[in-house]
């Protein structure tokens, strides 16, 4: 994890990250360390989950719109130790960041594209009771709903019936779409062990499909007539959104989720992000 300011008040890490719970209980995560950096500092910290449990405090992130725990300045900084050589590593940090930034605008360009939607719902209650026919539908009203704060009715069969898109033919843009949904649904809604085992598999599926589409000089391609960087921002899309279901897949329903590893670093299976950010800084 890291910094990218100076003059913050407090450090904040996710739940997910620090903890488990256990018979009811919060329990550190075990056997695990945190790496910090601090970049305008070049300094770094290392540290176990029960340090933020014992120094920081649970409490809002406004950014995040999500708690988390919260370790103030004063306590955090004085485990910081300056080192030259965390130079490069900021640079990959700095890459990375560009390359999130690069793919999120894939929901401005969704905003931009299906605003006239929005401004012509009339009925805000209907979208919530009929599944739609087919992937662009079944998009369309998520978006609207997501974006009107509503849920559908139902939205464990939603979710069901969604991943029943995902086959051999689906392109990177397809793809996207149906982790945007995803997303969205299992956001509302509590799994049984049935549907988390269906989650699970196709989420592999997903990755597998993505990691397919990987080319070597960093871009993804699923298309022959699609544009090579619009496909790329969808998988990175749908990567970053993947590896954050994955680790909350295995925080809230690690009796379920065998096979599913812990994501260790944020775009772990993008084969080269240097010549992934390359490509997209040189448009």
């Amino acid at each position: 994890q890291y910094a990218e300011k100076e003059g913050l008040d407090f450090y904040d890490f996710k739940v997910s990250k620090v903890m488990k719970r256990r018979g009811g209980k919060r329990e550190p995560i075990t056997d695990k360390f945190f790496v910090y950096i601090h970049i305008p500092l070049l300094k770094y910290a290392i540290f176990k989950p029960e340090w933020i449990m014992k120094n920081g405090k649970y409490g809002m992130v406004e950014a995040w719109r999500s708690y988390a725990f919260r370790v103030p300045k004063e306590k955090f900084e004085r485990l910081l130790k300056p080192d030259s050589a965390l130079k490069g590593i900021c640079e990959r940090i700095e890459a990375k960041n560009f390359i999130l930034n690069f793919q999120h605008s894939l929901i401005d360009i969704n905003k931009d594209k299906l605003s006239y939607l929005l401004q012509g719902v009339i009925d805000e209650n209907k979208i919530v009771q009929i599944i739609p026919k087919d992937l662009e539908s079944f998009f369309k009203v998520c978006f609207i709903m997501d974006n009107l704060d509503k849920i559908p009715q139902n939205a464990n069969l939603w979710l069901i019936y969604l991943l029943s898109y995902i086959n051999k033919d689906i392109s990177l843009g397809d793809i996207s779409k149906i982790v945007y949904c995803i997303d969205f649904l299992y956001s509302k809604i509590e799994l049984k062990p049935n549907e988390i085992s269906q989650l699970v598999s196709k989420i592999k599926e997903l990755k597998e499909k993505i990691d397919g589409y990987s080319q070597d000089d960093g871009s993804y391609r699923s298309s022959l007539t699609a544009s090579p960087l619009d496909e790329t921002r969808c998988a990175l899309f749908s990567i970053n959104l993947l590896e954050d279901l994955i680790q909350d897949l295995i925080y809230y329903y690690s009796d379920y989720v065998d096979g599913l590893q812990p994501i260790k670093k944020i775009y772990e299976s993008v084969k080269n992000v240097d010549k992934t950010f390359k490509l997209i800084k040189s448009v």
